[in-house]
């Protein structure tokens, strides 16, 4: 199985709770009264009330909104004398008042009077319920966003909208009951297809994050499939690449990839990063140095230790030492500790530049803060023994040798240099 970091990509974008309220919370008065639809009989709203409540709304329409919350207060105080519609469409202009205000609890407290109310017509019941699960969602009360949908449906004669399912599985997600989620969501999308309705895209995602969430990695894949074709956004085609990671399919993983890079999107760090991250785990190391290396170019990330040296190391595994050379001795002079000094060290000596090689080990060895510092020794040791400085070499093996982890190579190396010394002073003695 080849992943990379899904937290790069996923997020996976989870959806959060609504931040606006879909339909009108607090209904005009002049649209009730004109259209007063009822399924069972209900009191008639007076003229006389009616005539209070517009003063209320005309008040605060006009910005004069403690006159008018005054107005609605002169109409609660002879209440008694109202009937139950008439003091639930009071009820429903203090609530459409405060919430313009932003006075959130008391319109919820006054919408939550408002259905307590009773004969009321059926239509101003259920758009308030409806209103009263949306504010609910905002305050993050999610237990009783499902309580006033339950009650919403269980008076609702007629269809149940996309929307309500919609509102349900958000709240179901932010509870964790994700199994409720992908039926509700599902619900949603059936409902809108059947109804010649456009089905959102926040849909998909809320469905592919409840995926997610149960750890169903082949149910993401899918949905994401369908995203791509539906929206053919960039960051869903880097997430489907992801997950294709994820489930082991990496001849589509590579393909996804290329498509975007070919695509021109490679426009982000986190994409860049995804991409190199996938070519490296593809084998591909060539590949992956270079797109990294192309968003340093382009700025689009920064050129840290972290990423030059991911540049570096990437060359090496793709056989390309001298073109880590720059990466390295940036990672180098960036970093406070000598780690790429020795692996600068050690790529020298493989491509036989030796004086080179020795300086940058010496350099490991002066910056410290490796975590084997015998290596270091080693590289210093190869390097001297290749210039023929044999007791340098020794020197330096005899160093290693004090380190549990390279001891044996160390005794190794010493006695192959005392004997290549030996062998050198015999045959110049001779000559």
């Amino acid at each position: 199985m080849k992943n990379v970091n899904l937290k790069l990509v996923i997020a996976l974008s989870i959806l959060s709770a609504p931040t606006m309220i879909d339909s009108l919370v607090g209904t005009s008065i002049s649209k009730v009264y004109a259209s007063e639809i009822k399924t069972k009989r209900v009191p008639a709203l007076r003229n006389k009330v009616y005539t209070q409540l517009a003063r209320a709304q005309k008040l605060a329409d006009e910005g004069q909104v403690a006159q008018g919350l005054e107005a609605l207060d002169n109409v609660k105080a002879r209440s008694s004398s109202m009937n139950s519609y008439e003091i639930a469409m009071m009820h429903n202009f203090y609530g459409f008042i405060y919430y313009n205000e932003n006075r959130i609890s008391e319109a919820r407290q006054a919408f939550e009077d408002l259905v307590a109310q009773d004969p009321i017509p059926e239509s101003l019941k259920l758009n308030t319920l409806f209103s009263l699960a949306q504010i609910a969602m905002n305050q993050e009360d999610y237990d009783s966003v499902i309580s006033y949908l339950d009650k919403w449906k269980s008076i609702n004669t007629g269809k149940v909208t996309a929307n309500y399912y919609e509102l349900l599985a958000n709240a179901n997600y932010q509870n964790g009951q994700y199994d409720d989620v992908l039926v509700n969501v599902n619900r949603a999308i059936q409902t809108a297809k059947i109804n010649d309705k456009p089905v959102k895209e926040s849909w998909y995602i809320l469905l592919r994050a409840a995926h997610y969430e149960l750890k169903q990695p082949n149910e993401v894949v899918k949905v994401l499939e369908k995203m791509t074709l539906m929206f053919d956004k960039p960051e869903y085609w880097v997430q489907l690449a992801a997950m294709y990671g994820e489930v082991g399919n990496d001849k589509d993983q590579l393909a996804i990839i290329e498509t975007v890079k070919q695509r021109g999107e490679l426009d982000s760090k986190d994409r860049i990063q995804m991409l190199s991250q996938i070519y490296m785990l593809n084998g591909l190391s060539y590949k992956a140095a270079q797109t990294m290396a192309y968003g340093i170019d382009k700025q689009l990330i920064d050129e840290n230790v972290k990423n030059v040296a991911f540049i570096a190391e990437a060359f090496i595994q793709a056989k390309e030492d001298k073109q880590s050379l720059p990466y390295f001795k940036k990672a180098a002079i960036d970093s406070e500790t000598g780690v790429y000094d020795r692996r600068l060290a050690e790529v020298y000596l493989n491509l036989e530049m030796y004086d080179e090689a020795a300086d940058s080990a010496r350099a490991a060895l002066d910056k410290g803060g490796l975590r084997f510092e015998s290596n270091a020794y080693i590289a210093l040791g190869m390097a001297q023994y290749n210039l023929e400085n044999f007791d340098a070499a020794i020197l330096a093996f005899e160093q290693a040798e004090q380190h549990t982890n390279a001891r044996q190579m160390a005794k190794q190396w010493i006695k192959f240099v005392k004997s290549e010394k030996l062998h050198k002073d015999t045959l110049a003695s001779y000559l």
